[in-house]
């Protein structure tokens, strides 16, 4: 039988996979993504708050876009290097794509803000007014407010030659202000906006602002609003007697903030990273944004003092630092806002007399957040504490936030005589802060406190409890794709799993030795690992796929991930694709891979959602000849989880929950024609779109009207 042209194709070995034209950048792919989120902020269908809100998040992403990816091409390119990803983009290439990719974005963000959502903000009684805006009253009450308060906090710092330019900490809104003075003639003096206030003030409405007194802003309920700075810039002559202020412009600038930490060096990794936190308000400047009014002479003045290239500096034609509009989802309006609903709890917790029992009895329990509640996890915790049959906890912790009912249900087990170990992951970006203030909380009680392994970040999301039981020991392990974060928990969306299974229980217990000790474990039961395990693992499986494919022609892959770097999982998905592999990937955020290409990758299909929720999950489903086979776990197809990250991916062995998997979750979402974007060869995002006749399928809103139906019951 001769050979499908497919399969000729696999076994041609004239590609060069190489060839920078089969990659996406991933810098450019991360502002295809922000472009997508920036895209909700204008979708009407949203309500006008959560438009409001994803607005913020383009902005806020844009920060730290600019505070890691942006600032490491920066380093790079001063440094001269002059090696590439596999796009072949050098360092100046992708400094000069992405300030070409940004401008029109922010341009739609601002027309976005100005023309669209402030006029209908308004007109529902939501108002974000300019301070020429104000009234008498009002203006009165805000000099009081500012001299009493906002006065005091504020330190204006002169520039010249007696005084040397003052330093900008990062994401800090300035004021750039110019005075004439009577002897010296024109200065120019900075003046930073104390974040100890909130970036846009309440204040009460013109007939009613007799009744405050500036203490009294801080119960305002009317929903009119301010610029802090600008109520700073139109009081200055309180800061400057006896010279004329001539004008006040605005600008921010954003700093490296990227942490670098040579953990061999470090004596004290816990104080190393304390040190770090405290140096990120320090690094390079790689961003000036400056208001669209502000001179030449004065942008020159802070670019040149700045050390800034021209190219890093950014002119905006309304407020800097939108992520801060943020603060007007705390208006009481839910008419405004997503409609809440009740996370769903799997019956079988509430029909046992505690979680042990409940787990033990189904053996194995998916939760599908915040879809489901994160309640029964917390429980799993607190129950352990309180239990006397439970003899230890073993825990990592990567991201749990101020609030962490985890963490203390873990110091509640310690204190109850519990052994409890913990992994915290000191490393985790922007929450190093957070995890060093509860992994001294931990050591204070007595838990064993490990900060990981040198060179990698523990990402891993597993817990384990050990309880004593009539036929001996038994543990009881949780394993999920996302945080221990209560708060996260109910809007990102994650699964988590609870088992008894006892090669999953060993394989966590080994895990734990290497975390915690000298173990080296190489191979385990059933779950992947990385740094070692897990590209060699999906890449084994997809081979798998292709030798199926090629004795039954019904080969078939879908993974649903965050990010899609990898460039060794990309070649194997290709060559699955050359195989005759039909191939489906969900990836919210970055994807190198280029889908349609002809020969190479015409048979797969790429898809990113971006919604109320953030998609968070990580499931890699191989049919494998009707043999289907479904790993979920912590690590997206990235060098950095598959090479410097302990990562884990475990199976779904139980038949009825991967067929829940496949048919009520993964499935779902790969049929999204609402909120579901198409990659282009070209690099380009459309929106999918019902055809005629078709159901249109919003997968999160599915997902929310049929809370639970992944449990049966």
């Amino acid at each position: 039988m001769p050979k499908k042209k497919s399969e000729v194709a696999a076994e041609t070995p004239s590609i060069n996979w190489d060839d920078p034209s089969f990659y996406f950048n991933r810098e450019l792919s991360f502002l295809q993504l922000n472009l997508r989120v920036l895209e909700e902020a204008l979708d009407e269908r949203h309500p006008l708050l959560e438009r409001v809100k994803f607005l913020a998040i383009f902005s806020s992403n844009l920060d730290e876009f600019f505070m890691i990816r942006v600032s490491g091409l920066y380093r790079q390119w001063i440094a001269g290097v002059t090696e590439t990803p596999p796009d072949g983009m050098t360092p100046a290439e992708q400094l000069a794509a992405i300030r070409r990719e940004i401008l029109p974005p922010l341009t739609t963000q601002m027309n976005c803000w100005q023309n669209d959502l402030l006029p209908k903000l308004t007109a529902e009684g939501i108002r974000v007014l300019g301070y020429a805006d104000l009234k008498g009253k009002q203006r009165k009450l805000l000099r009081r407010y500012f001299e009493q308060e906002i006065f005091p906090v504020l330190t204006p710092l002169a520039f010249d030659p007696g005084h040397p330019f003052p330093h900008i900490s990062n994401l800090s809104i300035n004021l750039a202000v110019v005075v004439r003075d009577p002897l010296h003639g024109e200065r120019f003096a900075r003046l930073k906006i104390p974040n100890v206030f909130p970036r846009l003030l309440r204040i009460p409405e013109e007939e009613k602002a007799d009744a405050y007194d500036p203490l009294g802003l801080k119960t305002v309920v009317d929903n009119n609003f301010v610029w802090i700075e600008e109520v700073v810039a139109a009081n200055l002559d309180m800061l400057f007697p006896g010279v004329e202020v001539i004008a006040a412009y605005p600008f921010r600038v954003t700093r490296d903030a990227d942490l670098e930490i040579e953990e061999d060096e470090a004596s004290d990794l816990l104080e190393t990273i304390v040190e770090g936190i405290e140096r990120r308000q320090f690094g390079s400047v790689v961003r000036l944004e400056v208001d669209k009014h502000m001179p030449k002479n004065i942008r020159d003045i802070l670019s040149s003092n700045l050390e800034i290239p021209p190219y890093l500096v950014y002119t905006a034609d309304g407020p800097i630092g939108l992520a801060d509009v943020m603060g007007l989802m705390s208006v009481d309006r839910p008419d405004l806002k997503d409609v809440p609903f009740v996370p769903y709890v799997p019956r079988v917790f509430s029909e046992e007399e505690n979680i042990f029992t409940a787990i033990k009895r189904k053996r194995h329990i998916l939760l599908y957040h915040p879809y489901d509640s994160f309640a029964p996890v917390v429980n799993f915790l607190e129950e352990a504490a309180r239990d006397p049959q439970v003899l230890a906890i073993k825990q990592t912790l990567y991201r749990v936030g101020k609030n962490a009912p985890v963490v203390d249900a873990l110091l509640k087990a310690r204190e109850n005589g519990k052994q409890v170990a913990v992994l915290v992951e000191l490393k985790a970006r922007f929450d190093e802060e957070n995890n060093v203030t509860w992994a001294r909380a931990l050591e204070h009680a007595g838990v064993h406190v490990i900060y990981g392994l040198v060179g990698l970040k523990t990402h891993t999301k597993v817990c384990m409890v050990v309880r004593r039981e009539p036929e001996g020991m038994k543990c009881y392990v949780h394993l999920a794709t996302g945080n221990y974060n209560a708060v996260t928990a109910r809007i990102y969306t994650d699964l988590g799993y609870f088992t008894v299974d006892p090669d999953i229980g060993a394989d966590v217990a080994d895990l734990f030795n290497t975390l915690t000790g000298y173990a080296r474990v190489n191979h385990y039961r059933k779950l992947l690992v990385a740094p070692q395990g897990i590209r060699n693992g999906i890449i084994s499986r997809i081979e798998r796929e292709i030798e199926v494919h090629k004795r039954t022609g019904n080969g078939y892959l879908a993974f649903k991930m965050n990010q899609l770097v990898d460039k060794e999982c990309i070649i194997a998905l290709y060559r699955a694709s050359q195989a005759g592999v039909k191939v489906d990937l969900q990836v919210r955020g970055i994807c190198c891979l280029r889908p349609g290409i002809p020969g190479v990758s015409e048979n797969i299909r790429v898809t990113s959602i971006v919604g109320r929720f953030l998609e968070h999950t990580r499931i890699f489903y191989f049919h494998n000849g009707g043999d289907e086979e479904i790993l979920l776990g912590s690590a997206d197809l990235m060098p950095r989880n598959l090479d410097r990250r302990v990562e884990t991916l475990f199976p779904i062995e139980d038949p009825g929950l991967r067929t829940a998997i496949r048919d009520h979750i993964l499935r779902v979402h790969l049929r999204d024609n609402v909120q579901a974007r198409l990659l282009t060869p070209e690099g380009v995002y459309k929106r999918v779109r019902a055809k005629p006749g078709e159901e249109e399928i919003n997968s999160q809103l599915w997902m929310l009207n049929h809370r639970g139906i992944w449990h049966g019951e």
